[in-house]
């Protein structure tokens, strides 16, 4: 009875459903988690069985500097066919613009050593050595065209995850190239980002080096996260995330092939959305709640500030209080554009997140 959406509808729908809510939470909330990062895992005891712990938690991923790598010399121009299956020549990197709901693109171009050359930014490339640039999106996360235009930038990097689309197209129009890459996040997606991001700015070696440098801190990670996670199934914590806009009355559960499986899986939880076979994201009922019966939610600070904290969202959502997450309030929170980046800082939003589930005194 369950319906299959197809791969890239449920990655557009996802990332549709999360600029229309990032934006309508924008600059009216304050993030419970706000302050202080989350000790490492590697300096904190993890507590002896997770499934006895009472109460939330809040991850706060570290904020490391960029450690840009510059060997490599830039090559320009470059013919190549985007994600969209459209063929775009870049032969000016002299002035980037790039553009999506995490900041994850930002992120990358910095850290190929061409951050000098971002002239702009969106609202979610808030990383110190970002912070100073303009900004080109409004109300939160909707492009600003002339923002863009007086930007002058001439490459634009970009998803499906920012609109209004006709944006987009405008700048095209306006005889800028558009590179659109892979909107699909997960943390095995980490290195193909990054080397469509080289690819298009004429750097591939720069991306080969940084995408091996990024999925090599996954994997200690993992190694890491795999030392506190429990062996046994039975003592496995089954996840769930939730995704809440309480002022829009939005409730859905991110399921297979929206990143959050990813991150649960990585976290060495059981992945309740990948038991009951959903896909990409779909609204929440009080049965598939009370049925999937999760151990612990993972949320987004914003949703979670959205409904009034654990008890509103209990309130909100009544059949919460019927699962163990519920009963026991173990809901880990984390920023709305942190938790699902995917990009060079993988390793410290795992890090952060596996403080906050096995370790939860010494998070927020």
């Amino acid at each position: 009875m369950t319906r299959r959406v197809p791969r890239p509808l449920a990655a557009a729908a996802l990332v549709a459903v999360l600029a229309w809510g990032l934006t309508a939470c924008s600059g009216a909330l304050s993030p419970v988690g706000d302050g202080a990062a989350t000790p490492p895992l590697a300096e904190v005891s993890p507590v002896d069985d997770p499934l006895a712990w009472e109460g939330p938690s809040t991850a706060v991923a570290a904020s490391a500097a960029i450690d840009p790598i510059i060997d490599g010399a830039q090559a320009l121009p470059v013919t190549l066919t985007d994600s969209q299956g459209t063929e775009v020549t870049v032969t000016d990197a002299t002035r980037i613009l790039t553009l999506d709901i995490y900041g994850s693109l930002s992120r990358i171009v910095f850290e190929l050593g061409l951050g000098d050359a971002v002239v702009a930014r969106d609202t979610s490339s808030g990383f110190p050595e970002a912070a100073a640039l303009p900004v080109v999106t409004e109300n939160g996360h909707d492009l600003n065209a002339e923002a863009i235009l007086e930007a002058a930038p001439t490459v634009i990097l970009t998803d499906t995850s920012l609109g209004p689309w006709d944006t987009v197209l405008q700048m095209r129009d306006a005889g800028i190239p558009v590179v659109v890459v892979d909107s699909h996040r997960s943390l095995e997606s980490v290195g193909s980002l990054i080397e469509q991001v080289g690819t298009a700015l004429g750097v591939p070696e720069r991306a080969a080096a940084l995408a091996a440098r990024s999925t090599d801190a996954v994997a200690a990670k993992l190694t890491q996260i795999a030392a506190v996670a429990p062996v046994d199934p039975a003592q496995k914590l089954r996840m769930m995330f939730l995704y809440v806009r309480g002022q829009s009355g939005v409730y859905y559960l991110f399921g297979e092939e929206s990143g959050a499986d990813s991150l649960i899986e990585a976290l060495g939880g059981i992945d309740v959305a990948g038991e009951i076979g959903w896909k990409g994201m779909r609204p929440v009922t009080d049965e598939a709640l009370v049925d999937a019966n999760p151990d612990l939610l993972i949320m987004m600070t914003k949703g979670l500030e959205s409904v009034g904290g654990v008890d509103g969202l209990v309130e909100h959502l009544p059949a919460i209080a019927q699962t163990d997450a519920g009963r026991h309030r173990r809901i880990v929170d984390m920023s709305d554009t942190t938790v699902l980046s995917f990009g060079p800082a993988s390793a410290e939003v795992l890090d952060a997140l596996a403080v906050a589930v096995y370790a939860p005194e010494a998070s927020g």
